[in-house]
């Protein structure tokens, strides 16, 4: 009698996932890693911490040391390698291209994509006094913070979440802004003081999301990747990086997208703003859900129509400069 071969005995059976050391990260990874043991039994996951040029220069703001691309590279080398079979990051750090050989295998479902307020006098943001200290270390949050609220200070921030909410005392800063999905992994959602509609603020490219990035034509590992995937996570988050692509978005520059899905309609929000909050430029489009990316480029199209070219192209000098 013939025999038959599943997906799940065809899959590798030990997978190494690369990973940064944070607790974050690490949440991030223990999650694949158990959902990768539960839907294949028998298979050995383990973890490779593997430390990134963004985990090792935290005295300068992420603009000037490269942006976008900082905390991925040196895992993305160790999957190359073959040291690990693949990696968990957090999409919001993925730059606009992979690297050749390495393609994202899977984009589980999204966490909320929204920031977060947290103050230290639980006062919102329309409430923090004038002159107020907010800290981030983004530059997309610190341009939308300043567009509608002009009289703040943006202080920048870094390290890892643990960190970034004790500067809140140890800087003296009225609050601190945070991707509402980190806070909600670690079991933080009550310091949460408001969270910020995207009206104010529009979140990161696939932020809320993770990817799980692998080799291109892995066989051993593509079982693997069809079950962490969710694919109307995938199509939305695709499509905000076709935006983020298309306008070229390697720097950490203030670019924003978020998109939804409603039935059979895609539609997306994309900005660009000035590093001041001076000059935001911001659209919607909507269209097939099955033409996520082709709106993605689209809309970068409009907004490059409307004068966030020169933005852009400000932004990337400023950077050169600076590094």
């Amino acid at each position: 009698m013939a025999s038959t071969t599943t997906a799940q005995d065809r899959t590798t059976r030990h997978i190494t996932i690369g990973t940064r050391g944070s607790q974050l990260a690490l949440w991030q990874a223990n999650w694949a890693r158990r959902t990768i043991m539960e839907k294949f039994p028998g298979t050995a996951v383990e973890l490779l911490i593997i430390k990134t040029k963004g985990d090792k220069i935290l005295d300068v703001p992420l603009a000037k040391v490269g942006g976008k691309g900082l905390f991925v590279k040196e895992i993305e080398d160790a999957m190359l390698d073959g040291r690990i079979d693949a990696a968990v990051h957090s999409m919001k750090d993925m730059p606009a291209k992979i690297p050749p050989g390495l393609c994202i295998g899977a984009v589980p479902e999204r966490e909320t994509p929204q920031d977060a307020l947290v103050s230290r006098n639980r006062l919102p943001l329309k409430r923090l006094p004038q002159g107020a200290r907010v800290g981030t270390s983004s530059l997309r949050r610190g341009a939308q913070l300043k567009s509608v609220r002009p009289d703040i200070e943006i202080v920048p921030l870094r390290g890892n979440l643990d960190t970034r909410l004790n500067k809140l005392d140890t800087e003296r800063l009225d609050a601190v802004i945070l991707a509402a999905a980190g806070l909600n992994r670690m079991g933080l959602t009550d310091r949460i003081t408001e969270m910020i509609d995207t009206t104010v603020m529009l979140p990161a490219v696939g932020q809320g999301a993770l990817c799980i990035e692998c080799r291109q034509n892995d066989p051993g590992i593509a079982p693997v990747m069809a079950a962490l995937n969710h694919a109307e996570t995938r199509k939305v988050v695709m499509g905000e990086r076709a935006f983020l692509n298309r306008l070229e978005g390697g720097c950490q520059v203030p670019i924003a997208a978020h998109g939804t899905l409603e039935g059979d309609t895609y539609t997306l929000i994309g900005l660009v703003a000035a590093l001041d909050g001076g000059t935001v430029i911001r659209e919607t489009l909507s269209g097939p859900a099955e033409d996520a990316e082709r709106i993605g480029v689209s809309l970068a199209e409009h907004l490059i129509a409307k004068g966030a070219g020169p933005i852009l192209e400000s932004l990337k000098e400023i950077h050169e400069i600076s590094r």
